[in-house]
């Protein structure tokens, strides 16, 4: 085997110029699609074999969307954001051009009376997913850059942004619009905009999920169940009393991987939107609280990269990741333990679906990049520093490049007075010199006249 091409390969997975807290994201992405992997075969495994026969069918989908999650991931990790922003426009536009395609009855593919997929061969893919890294991507831009835009291009892109919200809302994906548009108030907030633009927009932001809320029946439904799921065990608020089921049968310590008995057709979406519950009851209290912790340090973690970043767009687009793969996990868990109303929100890294594995793990290479982009620029700072002049020690040998005061001083005499200090040197005598004051070379032009004279 030629031992260049082994090198190569070596240095492929190497990461040893990273930053500590790109190595710390970095397995800790790792831990989390472990984890996500783990209890995705053990929730998923009954209904793969009640459907298709194959226990192992939707662990094995997400395998494969996960390397293909892993590639995108390493693309971006590897090349810097700036020329991905470039990118971060168009493919805002395209995900939006996907996200209307669902609304054409022809197009889009309607699942528990929403219409958010779209068809990708045997597979289906969400464009709401999609459009979340470059949602992050092109408001980091806009809002890190404010003052550079035009105002006409800042009312075009935040328009944009609204169509991208009303587009998911009335899908309806209430759940999805949320986020964005919280992740979007966050990043103007960190960005330093105005109060008073930003609670009018959380005005409007609110009213118009009221609105959404008082259209559609079956969101009005959920917010009722919600309230007491106890009257409506049967009906409306069977998914949340069966998901408080599971969580209240794991006890302590949990029944064991693989021994939950509320995901053997009981607990409903048991694989997406409520694998958090699957989780609770084979882990326990403990576990449940292991993962509070874990979320906790990677947001800890996603922080302190933020602080460190070295431009207001880099730390914009760490905040954005951080609030969307820390906070979408916690709306998760709120959901499944009936803190917050039963909404179709996945699990970032750990719920079945490919649109929302590659958006985290897209999402994930970015705050990775951001702390590699810090790091570069320390390293850049400190071997652009200028290099001290060493001391001079008696007895030692001097550097070509340190020439004494003497020899500097001397350069500037005159041929008789160097005449002088060379012979004086000789004799260990140092002469004192006092040095005329240096004239122009151009001569003016009194002088010029009397020498014409």
């Amino acid at each position: 085997m030629n031992l260049n091409r082994f090198a190569g390969v070596i240095n492929f997975f190497s990461v040893q110029d990273w930053a500590l807290e790109a190595r710390l994201l970095r397995w800790l992405t790792m831990l989390w699609l472990t984890i996500g992997l783990v209890v995705l075969f053990s929730a998923s495994f009954p209904v793969a074999d009640a459907e298709v026969g194959d226990g192992a069918r939707y662990f094995k989908v997400q395998i494969l969307w996960i390397f293909v999650g892993l590639l995108m991931s390493r693309w971006i990790t590897r090349h810097p954001l700036r020329l991905i922003m470039q990118f971060s426009g168009l493919g805002l536009f395209v995900c939006l051009g996907l996200i209307i395609a669902t609304h054409i009855p022809s197009m889009g593919v309607t699942v528990n009376g929403a219409t958010r997929w779209l068809p990708l061969g045997p597979f289906l893919i969400q464009p709401s997913e999609l459009l979340k890294p470059f949602l992050i991507l092109q408001s980091a831009r806009l809002f890190g850059q404010w003052h550079r835009f035009r105002v006409s291009t800042r009312w075009l892109w935040l328009g944009v942004f609204a169509i991208c919200l009303i587009a998911i809302l009335i899908q309806p994906n209430l759940s999805t619009t949320a986020v964005c548009g919280f992740t979007l108030w966050l990043i103007a907030w960190a960005s330093g905009r105005p109060y008073k633009h930003l609670f009018i927009t959380a005005g409007a932001g609110a009213l118009a999920a009221v609105m959404s809320i008082s259209i559609k029946a079956y969101q009005r439904e959920r917010i009722i169940s919600f309230l007491d799921p106890w009257a409506q065990a049967s009906d409306n608020g069977y998914q949340l009393v069966q998901s408080l089921y599971a969580i209240g049968s794991g006890g302590l310590w949990g029944t064991g991987f693989g021994m939950g008995q509320q995901k053997l057709g009981y607990l409903p979406i048991q694989y997406t939107d409520f694998i958090f519950s699957v989780y609770a009851e084979e882990f326990g209290f403990v576990g449940a609280v292991m993962l509070l912790l874990f979320l906790a340090v990677f947001s800890t973690v996603a922080l302190l990269v933020a602080l460190k970043a070295k431009s207001s767009v880099n730390r914009l687009i760490a905040i954005g990741c951080m609030v969307l793969l820390v906070g979408q996990s916690l709306i998760n868990i709120g959901v499944a333990t009936g803190s917050l109303p039963t909404t179709g929100l996945p699990f970032p890294m750990m719920s079945y679906g490919g649109s929302s594995m590659m958006s985290s793990l897209i999402i994930a290479g970015l705050l990775i990049r951001v702390a590699r982009e810090a790091h570069e620029a320390d390293i850049v700072a400190m071997t652009e520093q200028p290099m001290r002049p060493r001391r001079h020690r008696p007895g030692s040998r001097r550097r070509r490049h340190e020439q004494p005061q003497q020899e500097a001083t001397a350069a500037e005499h005159t041929p008789a007075q160097k005449k002088r200090v060379r012979r004086h040197t000789r004799t260990g005598i140092r002469p004192e010199v006092t040095l005329e004051p240096k004239l122009s070379r151009k001569p003016s032009r009194k002088r010029k006249r009397i020498q014409s004279l």
